[in-house]
């Protein structure tokens, strides 16, 4: 495709703006609390924005418009079984845990809970899964400017993370959650008018479901599988993600959900930042609104897509396909902005979507810079340097987790669908660390060796589920059945919400096991770590409609309406 100079000029304000930010930030960056934690000082709108945008990379923007597409209004799922719960959950009930017990990541609470051992587990594990995810942002990025621009994806990868590295390495965190700001509102406003645009040309939702009926019949299913939400469940085979409603409820409502949103750093250290408890709290609850209606913006242009692509006559649209004959779900979104959007507004969308690619990189980076200075390396390697040379260790980590991220970007051109790699990696890591953390902040019985082996086993259950089972169509090797293929799923989603569910089954079961046979620790050393040996927060010097249960029940009733609605 050509691009105007219109849309060049609109893209190039947009990187100058993102690299001033890191320029303008480095001078405010003279401790590692600074680069690592933006010295707490970030209010709670800006840190609830990022939390929300710290998820709102490729992987959420390219990856559930492809789920979109590839599974339907099914994919709501993800925000309003699989998100939004879990949001206020941690909103309540966790972060008076992680603020204040004043840790510095996620592995340092475990640190704090259990012993060094499960933080050492979770650091390294963490960080894997930080570069995996960081790597998928960078391939989604090669892939956009390859299809659109005509560049050579291995130019296009790495242009691409060398400008994530600038602003990061000069602005640390707190570059991160201002450009993630920035990065919320073009989605916002690049994305709304395609989403009017695709709904216009499909005669609105009514006419949307029509053309989805008919994509459901030709692919074997019922007429409303594309387009009902939560009716379709009752039978793996009757709807195209091949979940049942308990596989789904568990699997992601549960396991991977609670799992992401409690447990994963990447969107726990925006609420650290805050500048106060009741700030931390009100994070994910403020995230929560938007979480509510970003369904509408990024999983309908995938249902329009593929509405359009298998309806008679459509105008010139079509999804391309695979060379292995499957229809590319990823390239859902770039093909529908140049399918309908105009000069100048195409620059736009463009815009907003290498903001989503390079905010996911960064967002995973800066949570892979600090738990690799503070968990590991300060931890294991070099204990009593001092903290200029933390500063120097972060800013050194960012830019090993670059590269380590662009060797990752070429794991992901395997699937068709990157949200499937992506909670793949969450089932291993996330989902047996939610049981740990059940455990060790509701049960003060839990101990440091049952946490640990319950990790291990988590993990390696997961491995074996993973390794013994196969999605229906896919050959041995990531995709799963390394040992044997002793279970078909219907698809790779149904596999990694099961994987999820066993590995945390495994942990849950292992840690309770092995807690009993050891010793506890004193109930003085897990004041402020436990929740029965907690103070509960105070909110009495804020109104009562913005104390964080309040806000939490509202966004509650909120979820049950949408669901509801779309059943």
């Amino acid at each position: 495709m050509e691009l105007t100079a219109i849309d060049w000029l609109i893209m190039a304000i947009y990187f100058v703006f993102v690299l001033g930010i890191g320029f303008a930030l480095k001078r405010y960056m003279k401790t590692s609390t600074d680069f690592f934690l933006s010295g707490r000082s970030i209010p709670a709108w800006i840190a609830g924005l990022a939390f929300i945008s710290a998820n709102l990379g490729a992987q959420e923007v390219i990856g559930m418009a492809a789920s979109g597409a590839k599974y339907g209004i099914a994919t709501s799922h993800f925000y309003w079984v699989g998100g939004v719960p879990a949001m206020v959950f941690v909103g309540i009930f966790m972060m008076p845990f992680y603020y204040g017990s004043r840790a510095r990541s996620v592995p340092e609470y475990l640190k704090l809970r259990f012993d060094e051992k499960t933080r050492g587990f979770n650091a390294i594990s963490f960080a894997v899964m930080t570069i995996f995810s960081s790597g998928i942002s960078i391939y989604a990025m090669g892939l956009l400017l390859k299809l659109l621009l005509g560049w050579d994806f291995n130019v296009s990868v790495w242009v691409s993370a060398a400008i994530v590295l600038v602003y990061i390495f000069l602005g640390g965190l707190t570059s991160a959650i201002y450009n993630e700001v920035l990065q919320f509102f073009l989605i916002v406003f690049g994305f709304a008018p395609l989403v009017f645009l695709g709904l216009r040309d499909t005669g609105g939702w009514g006419g949307l479901q029509e053309r989805l009926a008919r994509v459901a019949t030709e692919n074997g299913y019922a007429a409303g599988a594309w387009s009902h939400s939560w009716k379709m469940l009752d039978d793996p085979s009757s709807n195209p993600m091949g979940i049942e409603w308990f596989g789904l409820a568990m699997g992601l409502g549960f396991v991977l959900s609670f799992g992401y949103w409690c447990t994963d750093f990447l969107v726990v250290q925006r609420a650290m930042a805050a500048d106060s408890m009741l700030a931390a709290r009100r994070t994910p609850l403020i995230a929560a609104v938007p979480k509510l209606i970003f369904p509408f913006l990024v999983i309908l242009p995938g249902m329009i897509a593929i509405a359009l692509t298998y309806k008679a006559g459509a105008s010139g649209f079509a999804l391309p396909k695979r060379p292995d004959g499957a229809f590319n779900y990823d390239l859902a979104i770039p093909m529908m902005l140049v399918h309908y959007f105009p000069t100048g507004l195409l620059g736009l969308g463009l815009t907003a979507l290498m903001a989503s690619f390079m905010s996911g990189m960064a967002g995973n980076v800066t949570a892979f810079n600090t738990v690799w200075t503070y968990d590991i390396y300060q931890s294991y390697i070099r204990k009593d340097a001092s903290d200029e040379h933390y500063l120097w260790m972060g800013r050194m980590a960012t830019v090993f987790g670059i590269v380590v991220s662009v060797a990752a970007a070429y794991v992901a051109t395997v699937f068709n669908n990157i949200m499937d790699m992506l909670q793949l990696i969450f089932a291993f890591v996330n989902a047996p660390l939610f049981a740990t953390f059940v455990l060790g902040m509701f049960w003060k019985r839990a101990t440091g060796h049952g946490a640990f082996y319950g990790l291990l086993i988590g993990t390696l259950g997961a491995a074996a589920h993973h390794g013994l089972s196969l999605p229906k169509g896919a050959l041995a090797g990531v995709k799963g059945g390394w040992f044997a293929t002793l279970h078909t799923y219907p698809s790779e989603m149904a596999q990694n919400f099961w994987t999820a569910i066993y590995a945390w089954t495994a942990c849950f079961i292992v840690t309770i096991v092995v807690s009993l046979a050891t010793k506890p620790r004193e109930d003085k050393d897990l004041v402020g770590l436990v929740w029965s040996l907690t103070e509960r927060p105070k909110d009495e010097g804020s109104a009562w409609y913005l104390r964080p249960g309040f806000l939490g029940i509202i966004v509650m009733l909120l979820t049950i309406l949408v669901n509801v609605i779309f059943w």
